[in-house]
């Protein structure tokens, strides 16, 4: 069997039969769940970024903004949505996949699910292309608890994130956009700059002039460069707080690239941990 793409297109979307895929709304941001009721893809099941896909601490010290949740968390979150191990799942944001789709998208890898995907340009690009909206409250069965133990896929701690900085033999990487990187503005965190040593690929680059994932090919090409041939147990992806960090290990997998590791506390942990910091000051 061939390995099931990470990304759908909206065309691929409307073309399957809605019974046989579970269709997530991954928005995240103001009024969120407000806006989701008002209008969302039809039959879509909304999933809550800080309160089904982290376990959010008073204290972003304390593994950053967006810590994963436990084990028997999610396993709840995941019955609460109707999704057992079988299931094929669909998930969309409204900011190119990478408001919480990605995050939702990583989670699930990380629980070995097989069968989920990201819809390539998001809520508006399914609109485009005719799948049909509504603000209608969706009714679906539970399930029993997702059977989940550990992550499967690679994450790294603040500590093995400073061991790294500044090691040749691994890479860090920055996806935040370059004014955030280069301390110049700072929309979340305490001190706007970033870890030492790392290097900042923005996750914007992952996507074309229309808002959609570029080729396989274009996007193994970029990180075949970016990467310069270092095995993913030696490369860390970090964002703010985790959850834009997985566009790119989302682009990664489209374009054949082995998931690296993610650093889940990114910069709002490592920023509140007396960490050396490169700032605007600093530079």
């Amino acid at each position: 069997m061939s390995k099931l793409s990470p990304i759908i297109n909206a065309e691929e979307l409307v073309k399957l039969n809605s019974s046989e895929i579970i269709l997530i709304d991954a928005r995240a941001g103001i009024n969120v769940e407000e806006n989701y009721k008002a209008k969302h893809l039809k039959g879509a099941r909304y999933v809550d970024l800080n309160k089904d896909l982290a376990t959010v601490d008073c204290n972003p010290k304390n593994g950053g903004r967006h810590p994963l949740p436990s084990f028997s968390k999610f396993s709840e979150v995941l019955s609460k949505l109707g999704i057992s191990p079988s299931s094929h799942v669909v998930i969309y944001d409204d900011k190119n996949g990478s408001n919480a789709a990605a995050r939702f998208w990583w989670m699930l890898k990380a629980a070995n699910h097989e069968k989920v995907q990201v819809l390539n340009g998001g809520l508006q690009e399914a609109v485009k292309a005719g799948f049909p909206v509504s603000s209608e409250i969706e009714n679906f069965d539970k399930t029993g608890n997702y059977p989940i133990s550990e992550w499967n896929l690679k994450t790294a701690a603040i500590e093995e994130v400073e061991k790294a900085r500044n090691n040749n033999e691994n890479i860090v990487i920055d996806v935040r956009d370059k004014n955030r990187f280069d301390g110049l503005t700072e929309p979340l965190d305490l001190i706007a700059g970033h870890i030492p040593g790392a290097v900042n690929v923005p996750f914007s680059e992952n996507l074309d002039e229309n808002g959609l994932f570029k080729s396989p090919e274009v996007l193994a090409e970029k990180y075949q460069e970016v990467l310069n041939n270092k095995s993913s147990e030696n490369v860390i992806v970090h964002c703010g707080s985790g959850v834009t960090a997985c566009h790119t290990l989302l682009a990664l997998d489209y374009a054949g690239i082995e998931i690296p590791k993610l650093y889940v506390g990114s910069w709002s942990e490592w920023s509140r941990n007396d960490r050396e910091m490169a700032t605007k000051e600093t530079k």
